[in-house]
């Protein structure tokens, strides 16, 4: 494939449309691939691609700078414009969401500050957002770094929330890090034409599709389940082709660009995702429900424990790998817990094939306002595929500990 070759769209009625979406995960993106004579995607690392002629090189840098697609035949002129293996991850990533497109970019935060400043830059400077949110999200919309303006919401208060200046409402779930669940369908109800963004790189799209249940753009910190293996930084948002089109020229004017060796284990990370993310939450279903009845422990977060709503089975297909726990004995309890812990590493970030445990009040939500910051014994634990038996003991072991 050449850098002028678009990759494989995903379309109504193509055969991926009818499977499931273990087959899907397989198979989207490399549709075209026997076409080609290969069997694994190619990898395009060009920075710069050869134009033919002055006339077409302007024409297709300025369809690219402004958010188009690359035609067949025509050249991608930049990297920083287009990529073909870049846009082969976003036409996987679209097909498992269920949306027309996807637009990738070089870390979740850059997903979506590019969503931040597509939504709000027609003058609609308001943004409704919902608590609790990743550390990070909530950080960028409370200091107003982009020139937005936030009203913090609970679900049931965000329509009453909602401004004529409102651009977008914006909303994580499952939460992190205590795992709240939303009803993706009754918010996207109450905000009406108001563009609603949804953060489902806790879920992944093996257990929750929002823009099926009316969500315009769903945000995934690909570097998490997607990638899967600690190894590559990135961002996605799955749309339509109009939101797209918007979040590309955003990429193209800021630079916040997905590397093509990236976005190849990305694509990769796909394919194992559903097997991944099964197996992890098989784990953390054991780990909550012991951790739930140790004496050390006052409070389990998972779907598995707590679901009021019932949107297992209705909006999530399953609990997912990721749980919290509040430890008995505050902060100081909390940190001899992560620090005891020697199979489970003591890190950041989650998703990935290996066990991390992290203490959010202090890292990730670091900033976030005291009111709405998780509890100063609250540990995250983000549970990989390790034996739970191993896992279980570390814990209980570190939990004798604290």
């Amino acid at each position: 494939m050449t850098a002028a070759t678009a990759p494989p769209t995903p379309s109504v009625g193509t055969t991926l449309d009818d499977t499931s979406v273990d087959t899907r995960a397989v198979h989207a993106g490399r549709e075209d691939l026997a076409a080609l004579g290969v069997h694994v995607p190619p990898i395009d690392l060009s920075t710069t691609n050869p134009l033919p002629s002055v006339e077409a090189g302007g024409a297709a840098y300025e369809l690219l700078a402004t958010g188009g697609t690359l035609p067949p035949g025509d050249s991608a002129v930049y990297q920083r414009l287009w990529n073909p293996t870049v846009a082969r991850f976003e036409a996987a990533l679209a097909t498992l969401e269920g949306t027309p497109a996807a637009v990738a970019f070089a870390s979740g935060m850059a997903a979506l500050t590019a969503a931040l400043l597509a939504a709000t830059r027609d003058g609609r400077r308001h943004v409704v957002a919902v608590r609790p949110l990743y550390g990070g999200t909530d950080h960028v919309l409370a200091t107003g770094l982009l020139g937005t303006e936030v009203s913090w919401a609970r679900p049931d208060e965000v329509a009453a929330a909602v401004r004529a200046d409102t651009g977008l409402v914006v909303v994580e779930t499952p939460a992190n890090p205590t795992l709240d669940l939303v009803d993706i369908a009754a918010l996207a109800a109450a905000v009406g034409d108001v563009p609603l963004l949804v953060d489902n790189t806790v879920a992944t799209p093996v257990l929750q599709q929002p823009a099926r249940h009316g969500a315009a753009l769903v945000l995934h910190s690909a570097t998490k389940s997607i990638g899967g293996h600690g190894d590559v930084l990135a961002g996605v948002v799955a749309c339509d082709a109009d939101w797209a089109a918007r979040l590309r020229q955003v990429r193209a004017v800021t630079g916040a660009v997905l590397h093509p060796l990236g976005a190849y284990l990305l694509h990769r990370g796909l394919q194992t995702l559903p097997l991944r993310v099964r197996a992890q939450q098989a784990g953390a279903e054991k780990l909550a429900l012991r951790l739930a009845g140790h004496p050390a422990v006052a409070r389990v977060h998972h779907p598995s424990v707590h679901d009021p709503a019932g949107l297992v089975g209705r909006q999530l297909a399953g609990t997912g790998s990721l749980l919290a726990v509040e430890v008995r004995g505050g902060a100081p309890a909390a940190a001899r817990v992560a620090g005891a812990c020697r199979l489970i590493t003591h890190a950041v970030s989650l998703g990935g094939v290996d066990t991390l445990i992290q203490h959010p009040a202090s890292l990730t939500h670091r900033p976030v306002a005291g009111e709405a910051r998780p509890g100063d014994g609250l540990l995250r634990i983000s549970v990989g595929l390790e034996d739970p038996e191993d896992l279980w003991t570390d814990l209980a072991r570190a939990l004798a500990a604290g």
